[in-house]
């Protein structure tokens, strides 16, 4: 039997090419042709859904929106534009803040009070940008402290999965009170309400499962009910159906550049077809951190530089509302309107501060000159610049067309982005008359064409307005493109000429020589992956009688061009996956035994993973027979700054300058979790001694590698100090949450054995913070040793 794990047969073009012919033949049984065009017909033979409600989330870094449409009248989609604490005025959307507080004299145990959106006044603090902390693999924006955020979620009690299914479960409870107010009680409550949730491009897929979690704990649905499209997907479903038809030919690639307040995310799509709309991935999504709360921060910087430290200082503490005046009309019309060519100079108000000519206040304003604003809005918008540089050449150098650039968003809105954008790409010189062009001049004017710039009218609610037509229509999108490789680690036979022998090891059951983490690579970067082929998985386990059937296994991704044939700590851990094959006919096991009379079981299985929108799907199969909800994901396993600071003395905060200005950014460090090493099924139940060894060698390389990230200038000693703690807070929750989930006792050893080894490092042993997971004494009855939590974990007499 081959221990290796078998290519996939199927290739990626099939694959394609099978999509394709499924999408471009079919008409979905209920939708709009355009967004103000006639209704399609009902397909024959074809029965119409029930009539529904479909709610749109865009649940954003700096605001979030809400939209939603009666699938009985599917071209009146409704933006919910009143919010708590807006005083009766409008708005498309609503911030992503939120904070807690306790009722005054309230006794001990009491919960905490929520505060979101508008609710706030100027000089309260408030939670920002909490969705990035979802994925820590993503930056931070310097102005957002990763350890203030683990202050404030520790005194409440909190993490941030808590803290964003705070944020979502007010947006839905005042969905559905305006859409009770819209509908009435009695069509609410015999109507049936689907939520369609946004992520970023640039998701991570262990974020996107977490705000899955977070949604659902809000009450949106069960996992299974609730759909995920990726933002910048949800805008193109709006605006390429928005477009004229005549402004799209098959063959034609538009980028959509989704510029918000945080990030800005980009992807190319492909027209496929027109009727109806189809389109494809054409290029991997990118994104950054760009976004116009930059600019903000960037006014910020300038008022205090034009006024001093402590006259801005006071002018913010001590007349909020005049600062907050100037901040909101730089906000509403100078972010969205200005233009050098028709603003020479702009006055920003500030009622109440005296006249100073020197610093340019003249009668409550502030005359900022059209150089100052460029000043301001110039290094932001190069960025945004760049990355939509990156998808045309990307593109071009395919061979593809570009055609289009779609801007929405909040900053999408900016008409100095646009004007830049356009110069940029849409002025480019048109190729030499030829009476007969030449293969020569149809490659220039590819390389170096024009390239139409599209602002459409709702660049701001473009991708809650995509997200409900999603609902609406289904998928648009036949097939994306793999952001990353994605593969997992195997074990297979030894082989002298591929393999060094230090890394060989000895496999009674097989009974001979092999070697382990080894990569099988699925999928490729940049490969067309489509949802209704899915990529099949395969596995041979082993068991022992009497083992536990529950098996995981790490889904491993890589961003280089080219994937290591073996493990390294470089790669990324995308998540777990946990199987339960319990539910597998015993008749399908085979029964092995070896030449010394030890029996095992043997199964061969498979996975099968979709790639959607914004996640991904896993299905379990024996023989072709699929085993439903048998397999879950499990988050990835970057450390994260969620879990509560310690109070101790020793715990400072470490700064450092950013850009040569004078503000302080929090440097954000991402460490590798300590993982369960995939011990040879012989050193599953070994003696507990030769397990704590393997976690004492992986909690050595895990400081190695922390102290090399964090050497040189660039950060302090307090940041090793602190990942240290998070480490070891991390490692006990790990055991406290395997015993729930029917882990092997062996691995919950392994991870208390490290939490441990963590509390004795030379940094954390003087802090004393006395929480030890493993006794290891023994139990003079049974030769037992004895877990904190009751667990116990036989020794093996050698």
């Amino acid at each position: 039997m081959s221990l290796n794990l078998p290519i996939r047969t199927s290739t990626s073009s099939r694959r394609n090419q099978d999509s394709r012919s499924y999408f471009t033949s079919y008409t979905p049984p209920s939708s709009t042709e355009a967004i103000n065009g006639p209704v399609r017909e009902l397909v024959r033979d074809q029965l119409p859904l029930s009539d529904r409600l479909i709610v749109g989330v865009d649940f954003g870094t700096t605001f979030s929106g809400v939209a939603a449409v009666y699938t009985s009248t599917p071209d009146d989609i409704e933006i919910i534009k009143t919010w708590p604490g807006g005083n009766g005025i409008t708005s498309d959307k609503v911030p992503t803040e939120i904070a807690y507080d306790f009722p005054p004299n309230a006794p001990q145990g009491t919960d905490a009070t929520v505060k979101w959106g508008f609710q706030f006044k100027p000089e309260e603090s408030r939670l920002r940008c909490i969705k990035l902390f979802l994925d820590r693999s993503q930056k931070l924006p310097f102005y957002v402290s990763p350890l203030d955020t683990a202050a404030q979620l520790k005194r409440f009690n909190k993490n941030v999965v808590d803290a964003v299914s705070d944020y979502l479960t007010q947006i839905y409870k005042h969905t559905m009170d305006t859409l009770t107010r819209r509908y009435g009680e009695s069509f609410m409550a015999s109507t049936k309400v689907e939520f369609v949730l946004t992520c970023p491009a640039v998701w991570s897929d262990a974020a996107k499962n977490t705000t899955l979690q977070a949604a659902e704990r809000a009450g949106m649905g069960s996992r299974s009910e609730i759909q995920m499209i990726s933002e910048p997907e949800a805008a193109a479903v709006y605006t390429l159906k928005a477009i004229q038809p005549n402004h799209l030919n098959v063959g034609d690639n538009f980028i959509v550049c989704d510029a918000g307040g945080g990030t800005v995310d980009l992807i190319a799509y492909k027209i496929m077809s027109l009727k109806p709309l189809r389109v494809e991935e054409s290029a991997v999504g990118t994104g950054g951190l760009c976004g116009s709360a930059f600019l903000n921060y960037r006014f910020e910087e300038h008022v205090r530089g034009r006024l001093g430290q402590v006259r801005f200082d006071e002018m913010k503490t001590k007349k909020g509302k005049t600062w907050q005046m100037g901040l909101r009309y730089f906000e509403e019309f100078v972010k969205r309107n200005f233009n050098e060519d028709e603003y020479q100079e702009v006055n920003v108000p500030f009622p109440g501060l005296p006249d100073d000519e020197e610093a340019g206040l003249d009668s409550g304003f502030l005359v900022m000159t059209a150089e100052q604003i460029k000043d301001i809005f110039e290094p932001v918008v190069k960025e945004v610049c760049d990355l939509v540089h990156g998808q045309v050449s990307g593109l071009r150098s395919n061979g593809g067309i570009v055609s289009g650039i779609v801007l929405v968003g909040g900053f999408g809105q900016s008409d100095y982005l646009y004007r830049r954008l356009k110069a940029r790409f849409a002025s480019a010189a048109p190729p030499p008359y030829s009476e007969r062009p030449t293969h020569a001049n149809a490659n220039s004017t590819q390389e170096t064409g024009s390239i139409e710039v599209m602002q459409p009218v709702y660049a701001w609610t473009a991708v809650v307005r995509g997200a409900v037509l999603r609902g609406l229509e289904g998928n648009m999108v036949i097939s994306r493109k793999s952001r990353m490789h994605y593969g997992t680690s195997y074990a297979t036979v030894y082989d002298e000429d591929k393999h060094s022998v230090s890394e060989r090891y000895w496999s009674p059951l097989w009974e001979r020589w092999m070697v382990s983490d080894r990569m099988q690579w699925h999928i490729a970067k940049g490969e067309a992956l489509s949802p209704l082929s899915p990529i099949a998985f395969h596995y041979t386990r082993n068991f022992r009688p009497g083992q536990s059937l529950i098996v995981t296994d790490d889904l491993i991704a890589c961003d280089a061009d080219e994937p290591p044939v073996a493990y390294t700590r470089d790669l990324i851990h995308v998540c777990t996956l946990t199987t339960d094959l319990n539910a597998v006919p015993r008749s399908l096991f085979t029964r092995l035994t070896t030449t010394r009379g030890v029996e095992f079981d043997n199964l061969d299985f498979t996975l099968e993973m979709r790639v959607e929108s914004a996640g991904l799907g896993f299905e379990l199969k024996v023989d072709g027979v699929r085993i439903p909800d048998q397999t879950n994901i499990m988050s990835g396993d970057y450390l994260d700054f969620e879990w509560p600071r310690p109070e101790h003395s020793n715990y400072v905060s470490w700064h450092r300058k950013f850009d040569e200005t004078n503000r302080n950014f929090l440097v954000a460090l991402q460490v590798p979790w300590i993982r369960w090493p995939n011990l040879p099924d012989e050193d599953a139940n070994s003696d507990w001694r030769v397990i704590r060894d393997k976690a004492h060698r992986a909690v050595k390389e895990w400081k190695r590698e922390l102290d090399r990230k964090v050497s040189g200038e660039k950060y302090y000693l307090h940041l090793r100090l602190t990942c240290m703690i998070l480490m070891n807070e991390q490692l006990r929750l790990t055991v406290d949450s395997l015993k729930p989930a029917g882990a092997e006792h062996h691995q919950m050893l392994f991870y208390g054995f490290c939490a441990d080894e963590v509390l004795i490092l030379s940094e954390v042993k003087d802090i004393n913070l006395g929480k030890r997971v493993v006794k290891c004494y023994q139990n003079p009855g049974d030769k037992s040793y004895v877990v904190i939590k009751g667990v116990k974990i036989q020794s093996k007499e050698r």
